[in-house]
């Protein structure tokens, strides 16, 4: 008998065998967060249903509430808190069609026998609102902070789409990204963002204006130098392509041109894989300047003229600044360009309120008859 063994053919039967067992445990995992999720939305309707029996006392529900805590800590643990049971009973007022979700999902075996008809409801297309198996209760939980639906519409359709984790979503919710990409949309450009996220079609869709990087850990300080930036910027180089968004690829740095004998270096190169163009990023730690823009333009045109194939369409470029004079940069590049842009960066998630104040000056800016007329909106498009 030949008991020689191929050790090639070996490792491909265990990177196969690894492949199934890899996959079953995501499965089993996937499975676990959705009987998880339907669980608490369950819970959540029994309370809601229970209130709503006809009892006019205010303090009805609160009573309900603490007395179920209390019976569900003792025998199922401290998972089971107040705060916990009041998210589920949330939970169901914010998704009442949660179980519409994905086809093929029975809730026959968590449902009370009353409820199987009403409930079980299969759909042949996923929509926001409804169960999908990618979101961890974890995540539904940081969803429920969303106030505006249409913006916690986007939040889920970025979240699947892009394989956020729960953190991840986090991150993105407290940076404003709804109210970021929002900023230049029309009224039907708001409703795109919340039915089918953030969908890319021209080269002002892939940036944003402010740039959030609070993961570099660096201190705001007027002593921060672009090759300080740019190491960190590399070294978060995935949190980095998270912030900049889908589509961007890495592909140099510092990378040097030479022209008649002069040596220039460009920072950061990506490769947009969705608008099939190189994106060139320089850094400044200082306040933008037109010899900045120039410089950039400068780029672009090389990248244009020397790397440019036959499949790619005009190099792009981003300036990240600390800081822009916007009427420098409409009177630097003039107002039909769509190939330069200058986004400002912060170090830290501003608040809430530092956000929509740094959004609020830059409608002003383009609510002025100076500003370009693709990016000119009106008072009721702005989120808020």
């Amino acid at each position: 008998m030949n008991t020689d063994i191929n050790k090639t053919e070996v490792a491909s039967i265990y990177g196969r065998i690894r492949e199934i067992l890899e996959s079953a445990k995501s499965a089993v995992a996937r499975s676990v967060n959705t009987t998880q999720v339907m669980t608490n939305w369950l819970i959540g309707r029994e309370i809601v249903e229970e209130e709503q029996k006809g009892e006019a006392r205010a303090d009805y529900g609160e009573g309900l509430i603490r007395n179920l805590t209390a019976q569900l800590q003792v025998d199922y643990g401290a998972g089971y808190s107040l705060a916990n049971v009041k998210y589920f009973r949330k939970f169901y007022l914010e998704y009442p069609q949660l179980a519409g979700g994905e086809k093929g999902y029975a809730l026959r075996s968590l449902l009370p026998v009353r409820s199987k008809k009403q409930h079980a409801v299969h759909v042949e297309s996923w929509a926001p609102g409804q169960l999908h198996s990618n979101l961890s209760w974890t995540h539904y939980r940081t969803l429920l902070r969303v106030d505006k639906p249409e913006a916690r519409a986007f939040y889920e359709i970025e979240a699947i789409q892009n394989n956020w984790s729960a953190r991840e979503l986090e991150r993105q919710i407290c940076s404003l990204l709804y109210e970021r990409l929002a900023l230049s949309r029309d009224k039907k450009g708001l409703m795109r963002l919340a039915t089918k996220g953030h969908e890319i079609q021209k080269p002002a869709d892939i940036f944003k204006d402010p740039v959030v990087m609070e993961f570099l850990g660096l201190p705001e300080s007027p002593k921060l130098v672009e090759s300080e930036l740019e190491t960190a910027l590399i070294n978060n180089l995935q949190s980095f392509l998270l912030e900049l968004g889908k589509g961007f690829a890495f592909v140099a740095r510092q990378e040097r041109l030479t022209l008649d004998g002069d040596h220039f270096y460009i920072d950061l190169v990506f490769y947009h894989t969705i608008l099939k163009c190189y994106v060139i990023i320089d850094l400044k730690t200082g306040k933008l300047t037109h010899q900045d823009l120039g410089q950039l333009q400068l780029y672009v045109n090389y990248y244009d003229r020397e790397k440019r194939t036959a499949g790619d369409n005009p190099t792009l470029g981003l300036i990240l600044c600390a800081d822009k004079n916007d009427a420098v940069v409409r009177y630097t590049l003039g107002e039909d360009q769509q190939k330069i842009f200058a986004s400002r960066y912060k170090l830290f998630v501003p608040t809430v309120a530092e956000l929509r104040a740094e959004i609020n000056r830059e409608v002003k800016l383009l609510r002025t008859p100076s500003a370009s007329p693709r990016l000119r909106v009106r008072k009721s498009e702005v989120p808020s």
